[in-house]
């Protein structure tokens, strides 16, 4: 065995927890900091994964450079505070550096995080996204492979009550399927006080995404019998509804079409999920290069979307372009997925940072 990557969690709320349990879980990795705002929660994680680096956040975390000798920096934290740890570990040294959704709300300060990793050749790794799912990157790789013909077609399903949070899984997945980039977004919201508002909670939107590779994308704001994205060859539909993708080819007399039974390979680590396959990609990456199930620059694109839904819907449905010209455009997610638990109620106690089942509890 190669010496372990050693890992800064930054940022120890229930989710952080659970990338430090992972991370812990892992024979390549070792877990030698961790920064954490709460001073009690903070001293709880350290204790219940054996943890002496404590830090209050990034900037104490790197204020001497990086003398924890941390390869990887992995940010957990809110949408808020991503940029600046981002920054201060890519400054630092780091090999990767790995985040979460949401991103951000304005694209000029995700396009500065994508610009520093790279000019520091530091990895940058894109979280905890259903894109990452052994099985959404199993069938995509048939698709790519053309075992079910040429993508004629694209739908997503319930792309509403928050485009930039949870909806920015829905982008993902789409541009994995299709493997192309939405070029352009046309798109009607409501109601009108959340187009109006700053944060896309509760905005629903319809529309249309016009592909790079030339298929059109019909959005759906609010769940059809499907929830997820959908893709279409002459003959197969693949559809993801938040799980593994279900394929169906084929078509039985009366024209309905016919759930394939293609059995995708076993996956080593089933007790964590796609947040397993996400730090796996991401671990190969640092060490052999190899492309990443998810990177920072996905969730720009997912970001870079929805601001482009919101504004085409507020500006009268105009057609609008994308990369978008304007980069100081923003929208912020809820309040809860901004600013953290602690902030917007949903406070977790010191006894529940010690506990070994509290996400399972909390998920």
């Amino acid at each position: 065995m190669p010496d372990k990557l050693r890992v800064a969690i930054i940022g120890c709320g229930r989710m952080g927890q659970h990338y430090t349990d992972v991370y812990t879980t892992f024979e390549e990795t070792e877990v030698v900091a961790i920064a954490e705002y709460n001073e009690e929660r903070r001293k709880a994680v350290g204790e219940r994964f054996g943890v002496r680096s404590l830090y209050r956040d990034a900037a104490e975390m790197f204020a001497n450079g990086n003398s924890d000798g941390i390869d990887l920096a992995v940010v957990v934290l809110p949408g808020k505070y991503i940029h600046d740890a981002v920054i201060a570990a890519a400054e630092a040294g780091v090999k990767g550096v790995s985040t979460d959704k949401p991103i951000g709300a304005t694209l000029s300060e995700v396009d500065e995080m994508i610009e520093v990793c790279k000019r520091e050749n530091v990895v940058f790794h894109g979280g905890n996204l259903q894109r990452s799912m052994h099985e959404n990157q199993e069938a995509a790789s048939w698709i790519r492979n053309g075992d079910y013909g040429e993508i004629l077609g694209a739908s997503v399903h319930g792309w509403g009550g928050q485009i930039s949070g949870g909806g920015c899984q829905h982008i993902a997945v789409l541009r994995l399927f299709t493997n192309a980039e939405v070029d352009e977004v046309i798109a009607w919201a409501r109601p009108q006080e959340a187009l109006e508002s700053d944060n896309d909670e509760g905005l629903i939107i319809d529309g249309m995404f016009k592909m790079s590779s030339g298929i059109t994308t019909t959005v759906f704001g609010e769940a059809t019998p499907n929830r997820g994205v959908d893709v279409w060859t002459e003959d197969t539909r693949i559809s993801w509804e938040w799980g593994p993708p279900t394929i169906y080819q084929g078509f039985d007399k009366s024209g309905a079409r016919i759930k394939l039974d293609r059995p995708y390979s076993p996956f080593a680590w089933p007790k964590y999920g796609y947040l397993a396959s996400s730090i796996l990609s991401f671990i190969s990456a640092v060490q052999n290069g190899t492309p990443m199930a998810i990177s920072g620059y996905d969730l720009m694109k997912s970001l870079e979307v929805a601001i482009a839904a919101k504004h085409s819907a507020l500006w009268g449905n105009v057609p609008v372009k994308l990369p978008l010209e304007d980069r100081s455009l923003t929208l912020y997610p809820r309040a809860y997925r901004w600013l953290g638990g602690d902030q917007s109620g949903r406070v977790q106690t010191t006894e529940e940072a010690r506990s070994m089942k509290l996400f399972a509890k909390h998920g």
